[in-house]
């Protein structure tokens, strides 16, 4: 009998190292390496490339911002690798290790709080219809019979297909590997529409060649949380994130930086989205919190 409590007591020893063991501590990982591993988007409304490896928009420099004060905190002044994600590939990456953290524009919900933890919202996202100006398309209605694209990854038509005005309008929907190749199926008129977050369309429409050509129409198809996403179980690095989120909603730069990103001319084109901060998204601004989307259907 002892011999089995023994033995019983020695796995349950092993358990619990291996679990202790597993719980990620990136803020001590940064400072011995002095890098971070930030992951970015390349076409998203948010964060977003304009070539030559530069990475540029809204949630890319307030992660900028981030790491500038998580440097402060740890005495370092950390090198940060832009590690380039996706849709399908962002939970995985920081799963694995291979990048600290993300910014760029992937929505809190329950089903990824099982995976990985949320910083504080600091974006609240509507989800939109994207068309040719010329398309006739005004709304859900005008969506029978047509092609809608989104990016693989994504719950956008899932969200289309569940809204109460969808019911009994049959479209076909059709899949770019990223956001960029999802506009090109619209550009190309191998879609009629393109659904997703109203920030990426409209980034997305800017950076084409003709922006006046397309149109954000119709109703607003859901509201989402939009936050950076960090490592599951790493209570350090997510008070630490927060805490710089709120400096920069307290001192009034992260709203300047908005002002910056979406209400003024931005590259590549110069093209001014003119898109004021919903109500929502300040909202979260006064109130911090990382509630998941569900919490908002209610």
């Amino acid at each position: 009998m002892f011999k089995k409590q023994l033995i019983a007591l020695s796995v349950m020893a092993v358990v619990a190292g291996g679990a202790f063991a597993q719980t990620p501590d990136t803020l001590a990982r940064i400072k011995s390496s002095g890098t971070v591993n930030l992951g970015v988007r390349d076409s998203s409304g948010l964060a977003f490339t304009i070539g030559g490896g530069k990475y540029v928009g809204f949630h890319t420099e307030m992660a900028e911002r981030i790491i500038d004060d998580l440097g402060k905190q740890l005495g370092i002044n950390p090198k940060i690798n832009y590690q380039v994600i996706t849709s399908q590939n962002r939970v995985p990456l920081i799963q694995n290790g291979t990048i600290d953290f993300e910014c760029g524009s992937t929505t809190n919900n329950l089903a990824r709080q099982k995976d990985v933890d949320f910083a504080n919202t600091t974006y609240v996202e509507e989800v939109r219809i994207l068309t040719k100006a010329n398309s006739g398309i005004k709304g859900i209605a005008d969506l029978k019979g047509k092609t809608v694209a989104t990016t693989t990854g994504t719950t956008s038509v899932q969200t289309l297909r569940k809204n109460k005005r969808a019911q009994g309008i049959d479209f076909k929907e059709i899949n770019g590997k990223d956001h960029a190749d999802s506009f090109l199926l619209l550009e190309s008129d191998r879609a009629d529409a393109f659904v997703m977050d109203g920030s990426i369309l409209a980034a997305n429409a800017s950076k084409s060649k003709n922006p006046k050509d397309y149109k954000i129409v119709g109703e607003v198809l859901s509201v989402e949380p939009i936050a950076c996403m960090l490592p599951k179980g790493d209570a350090k690095l997510k008070k630490a994130v927060d805490a710089s989120i709120a400096r920069q909603i307290k001192d009034g730069s992260l709203a300047k930086l908005y002002d910056k990103w979406f209400m003024q001319p931005i590259p590549p084109n110069g093209v001014n989205l003119n898109m004021p901060a919903s109500e929502s998204t300040k909202a979260a601004w006064a109130h911090p919190n990382n509630k998941p989307m569900e919490d908002y259907a209610k």
